[in-house]
């Protein structure tokens, strides 16, 4: 009788220690599906983007995504809805990936970054890839002043889970969605609290910088950020 029931809980323990295991197989294969899965196609798109294509005389408006709150980020984003145009003959369309329109690319060779920039700030823009956050969108980049661009730590390499790796004279290599390609050098690394903006319209001595943001791996409400000049 005693024997029958020991049997019992232990069978109990057993299966469940087994869901747990495979539970917790599936959530480490899902991890790196997302961190080399995603990062490769996100790579591969890079490398082959040439800036966007003439199309004439047409108009393009992308469609309203989720704009619910991914975190404070949103929050700081003054525009919820994505737009892009072509209204005259020659016009430039910008570019999608994954059904969002792009400004350019981003590579940052010295830790594997390299991703598209989405135009649109809202939740399923920053689980697809980095994001645009400042100046509004419809901005260029590599224009003088400073250009804030934002995406998750998953601590896992995915996305900007690698900027903390980041060291001062590295080089960040931007692409616009008309073609044109910079080069930029990180000059600072600091970590500013998540309301702190006061960094978006620093003066920029008329060259063009790019400020790059992500959650530290210490505290979603600490953000690292690298500051970089176009060379």
């Amino acid at each position: 009788m005693f024997e029958s029931k020991y049997s019992k809980v232990l069978t109990v323990i057993l299966v469940i220690v087994l869901i747990a295991i495979i539970g917790l197989l599936g959530f480490l294969g899902y991890d790196f599906y997302r961190k080399y899965y995603l990062s490769q196609e996100a790579s591969e798109f890079v490398d082959n983007y040439m800036g966007d294509t003439n199309v004439g005389n047409q108009n393009e408006v992308a469609e309203n995504t989720d704009t619910s709150n991914a975190d404070e980020l949103l929050n700081q984003s003054n525009t919820n809805t994505s737009t892009s145009t072509s209204n005259n003959s020659g016009a430039k369309r910008k570019e999608k990936y994954k059904d969002f329109y792009m400004v350019g690319s981003i590579s940052i060779p010295s830790v594997d970054i390299n991703y598209p920039i989405l135009e649109e700030m809202s939740t399923k823009a920053l689980e697809t890839s980095v994001v645009a956050l400042y100046p509004p969108k419809g901005e260029n980049l590599n224009k003088p002043g400073n250009t804030v661009i934002v995406g998750h730590n998953y601590r896992n390499g995915l996305f900007f889970s690698n900027l903390k790796r980041v060291k001062i004279g590295d080089k960040v290599i931007i692409k616009d969605y008309t073609g044109v390609t910079k080069n930029y050098t990180v000059y600072e690394i600091t970590e500013k609290d998540q309301s702190d903006t006061s960094f978006y319209q620093r003066d920029t001595g008329g060259k063009a910088e790019v400020t790059l943001s992500t959650c530290t791996d210490a505290s979603n409400n600490i953000r690292t950020i690298v500051f970089a000049r176009e060379d």
